[in-house]
């Protein structure tokens, strides 16, 4: 049922995948993550292909930064789980007062004690953007047309920038590479959807209904932490939904926890197919979750030191049919042209020949998809004898 919400039980489209597909995507996950990573794939973009295979990267470009009134934006950038790429119409709803106050809560006091230079970048971004954090702080303390001297902190700038974006005032306007360029959010988000209101109990129950569309079966506390929400308002509206009948009570076995269905949520027949999921998959990204459900531990190791970590640095579990069967740690090497398998892991009591078969089909196009010309395999890891083998 988890993965059958996810998309993982809908076919790959047999022609090349368009914003139609996209869409398809978006209404099963409900968002995607983004996060500064790339040593394989930026996070944004790796949910998609693990649904759909093969597409252009360019149609999530176009859904979230474009300014074509032919293809008008369907996401805007805000703090959701995390920072991630969300449904425009869905603006209100983390605005509602529903979410519990993000980090950059902190940044209240530097605003409270420089109104001045709130007023000045607000006016800067309004001249000048959309427009990144390190061009406004040249506009403002010694270079550009607006600017006044050394009178603050280049800190500050980049702190009031991400408060800014993080209470809504600024959002992205587009981005130049990886860099967020800030704009007014009157000029990204349409009047209609800007100027809708939503009490924190009404965007709660939407935010938590659409946590377990994306869920289909969970705890309060998976729901809760799919768009990192309030508990008390959580509580609230999972209590809510029951008694409306959209979500209904259920006991799953193994889990201590009370657990609730989403009434559109279905047991598909049966799960085929495979996927490489990157750290940051919404099917994945809670990890407790996935042990409970799947029986796999997973624990991302960017932060261990290199000598302590056990899988890799930026491991992507596999799934094939339904099952996490194995884990390889992945990183694109753009000089060489090469998807690099820094290891390979096989979960235990899995089939090592058909495991390897099918990942090292999945590591080909994936190595297509990012135009990478090869695959090389690294020797370590259980696994690493059986899928060189396969490679060939």
């Amino acid at each position: 049922m988890a993965l059958g919400a996810q998309g993982f039980a809908d076919p790959r489209p047999s022609t090349p995948p368009g914003r139609r597909h996209l869409q398809r995507v978006l209404s099963r996950v409900q968002l995607l993550q983004l996060d500064s990573v790339n040593v394989a794939v930026r996070a944004h973009y790796m949910p998609v292909f693990s649904r759909l295979g093969g597409y252009a990267p360019s149609l999530v470009d176009e859904a979230a930064w474009s300014h074509s009134t032919r293809k008008p934006r369907l996401l805007v950038e805000s703090w959701a789980h995390e920072a991630s790429l969300v449904p425009i119409e869905d603006w209100p709803l983390l605005r509602s007062g529903a979410k519990k106050p993000g980090w950059w809560q902190g940044y209240q006091q530097i605003a409270d004690g420089e109104p001045g230079l709130v007023e000045d970048l607000l006016a800067a971004v309004k001249e000048l953007g959309p427009i990144g954090a390190g061009a406004l702080e040249r506009a403002l303390l010694g270079e550009g047309p607006r600017a006044r001297g050394p009178w603050w902190d280049r800190s500050e700038v980049k702190r009031l920038c991400e408060w800014m974006f993080g209470t809504g005032v600024l959002t992205t306007g587009t981005r130049k590479g990886f860099e967020r360029l800030y704009d007014l959010t009157e000029r990204v988000i349409p009047p209609d959807v800007l100027s809708r209101s939503v009490s924190p109990e009404d965007g709660a129950r939407a935010l938590v209904s659409r946590a377990a569309v994306a869920l289909g079966v969970a705890t309060e506390p998976d729901l809760r932490d799919y768009y990192r929400l309030d508990p008390r308002r959580s509580q609230q509206a999972v209590a809510s939904l029951v008694d409306e009948g959209v979500l209904e009570p259920v006991a799953v076995t193994g889990w201590t926890a009370p657990a609730y269905r989403h009434v559109s949520a279905r047991v598909p027949r049966r799960v085929l197919g495979r996927a490489l999921l990157c750290p940051f998959d919404p099917l994945i990204w809670e990890r407790a979750r996935t042990e409970r459900i799947f029986g796999f531990r997973y624990r991302i190791e960017i932060y261990v030191p290199e000598p302590k970590r056990v899988h890799g640095y930026y491991v992507f579990p596999f799934l094939l049919d339904g099952s996490l069967v194995a884990r390889v740690d992945l990183k694109a090497d753009r000089a060489r042209s090469a998807l690099l398998v820094q290891s390979a892991f096989a979960e235990p009591g899995v089939d090592h020949a058909r495991v390897a078969a099918e990942l090292a089909a999945e590591l080909r196009e994936m190595a297509t998809w990012l135009e990478l010309e090869e695959v090389i395999i690294n020797p370590k890891g259980d696994l690493y004898p059986t899928l060189v083998k396969a490679a060939v």
